[in-house]
């Protein structure tokens, strides 16, 4: 990939002559898995991205879309194909709107992970091939709810009100997307293998934020590669604002960020249910826990959930997937004794709790991790299409599991994100036309999210066995 930099020219977007100066904003996200939408509400997400689903999504009311690409799952080249083929039905979407008159000034974001795995800068430079030129990049991986900042262009994770350098916690040494630094310059070089060099790398630094920096964005060109510091929701206000006035003065951005970000582009007002009342969206008192994530956090939530006597565990032995090459492999008997547990927890009015082995597997390469990864995921995704009518939630925790729960174990072309029902957790309902779960919410819960109670907490409040505030029904 070989986009970056690139020149910039104007008005080769085939949408770019009918923007008008002032024309509303739309953010268009293309997220590697689910929980980008962890920070925000009254959005759709797309788990297919033809024109006409497209099209329907950017002329929805709001100003965010969604579009799950689950690239985090895939290896390079296919995320590659994936974007691309994301990237190409946009531009006909935008060129279609346009000619009908419907006036547009798209927002371009590739949303990762806040601890800096994924596909960088496969993501990026297929979206600036295909829907560029572009004056400037930026990375912006701070996600506040999940303590993540960064400071003077080095990114943290605050453990305990620590901040601790981001490559010397366990995210850097992802068998995939591992890394070697901290600072975000740094970091590009490495991922770029050298193509951008670190001194090359702008700085947004917080005094720059914090001072306004509307005249510096307005000078970027070139597909200029910035990152960006911020410590709290406010300096991304700040840089959102002057981003915001930047474009109506025609400069064209892309963006690489985590949630934060997202926050302060779309600036929504409150959600209209607060996390307590989250419950009012079930559609009975028992339903599923899923928990695919393996990061050492998880497995503590999973522990504390665990304690709670209205719930029940259903391991699922991974080590009985036997062949990681073949995600097809399927044990109907193995099925059948999983949803039977399910079904004799409802029985029992107790939430099953189902959870993959937590032992630690070696791998030879990350590619033989991604396809046993794979494997794992489509005889869960077999469990979640044959979930018994008596599922009044479902929790899904991880964020590559949440994404293959919404496409493929639910099937859903698209759904909306109704709120968080805890920082970093977003809740989806299903359309009221699903075949099987009308309604039915479904908590999307990143893997590295949360205090050891938050599990816990989020079952609790979705099954109703929290206070929480009056509110009317939301059935």
């Amino acid at each position: 990939m070989g986009s970056m930099p690139m020149p910039s020219s104007r008005g080769s977007w085939p949408w770019a002559n009918s923007v008008a100066p002032n024309a509303g904003h739309k953010v268009i996200v293309l997220d590697d898995d689910p929980t980008g939408s962890q920070t925000v509400h009254s959005c759709p997400l797309l788990t297919r991205w033809d024109t006409a689903v497209l099209k329907a999504a950017i002329c929805a009311p709001g100003p965010l879309v969604f579009v799950l690409t689950n690239t985090r799952a895939m290896s390079a080249a296919q995320a590659a194909e994936t974007v691309r083929a994301v990237c190409r039905n946009l531009r006909a979407a935008l060129a279609e709107l346009a000619r009908d008159g419907v006036v547009i000034r798209p927002v371009f974001v590739s949303r990762s992970d806040s601890t800096l795995r994924g596909h960088y800068p496969v993501e990026t430079d297929v979206m600036a091939e295909e829907l560029g030129p572009f004056d400037a990049h930026f990375l912006v991986p701070a996600f506040f709810e999940g303590g993540r900042v960064t400071r003077a262009g080095r990114h943290y994770l605050l453990v305990d009100g620590i901040p601790v350098p981001v490559h010397e916690t366990e995210f850097a040494r992802d068998t995939v997307f591992g890394y070697h630094t901290s600072d975000l310059r740094e970091y590009v070089a490495e991922k770029t293998a050298g193509r951008v060099k670190a001194a090359d790398v702008l700085l947004f630094s917080l005094a720059d934020i914090r001072a306004g920096c509307g005249a510096r964005l307005r000078a970027l060109s070139g597909n200029a590669c910035c990152v960006v510091d911020a410590e709290a929701q406010g300096d991304l206000d700040r840089f959102a604002h002057d981003l915001h006035e930047a474009v109506d003065a025609g400069q064209r951005f892309l963006f690489r960020s985590a949630a934060s970000l997202l926050t302060s582009l779309a600036h929504l007002p409150p959600q209209p249910v607060s996390p307590e009342a989250m419950s009012g969206y079930a559609r009975g008192p028992v339903g599923v826990v899923l928990v695919g994530s393996h990061v050492r956090k998880t497995t503590e939530q999973l522990a504390a959930l665990m304690g709670e006597p209205t719930v029940a565990g259903v391991e699922i032995d991974i080590d009985r997937v036997r062949d990681a090459q073949d995600p097809a492999w399927h044990d109907p008997a193995w099925h059948g004794s999983v949803l039977a547990a399910i079904r004799a927890a409802h029985g029992a009015h107790k939430t099953a709790v189902l959870f993959t082995s937590r032992r630690e597997r070696q791998f030879a390469d990350g590619s033989e991790r991604l396809r046993f990864g794979a494997a794992v995921s489509a005889f869960l995704m077999r469990i979640v299409q044959a979930l018994p009518d008596t599922t009044g939630f479902l929790i899904s925790k991880g964020g590559i599991t949440s994404n293959d729960v919404l496409s493929t174990g639910l099937s859903l072309v698209t759904c909306e994100v109704v709120g968080q029902i805890l920082p970093g957790c977003s809740v989806v309902r299903c359309p009221k036309t699903h075949s099987r779960h009308p309604d039915m919410p479904v908590v999307i819960f990143p893997g590295n999210v949360g205090d050891a109670e938050a599990l816990k907490t989020v079952y609790r409040r979705m099954a109703g066995l929290v206070a929480s505030p009056a509110a009317p029904p939301v059935h």
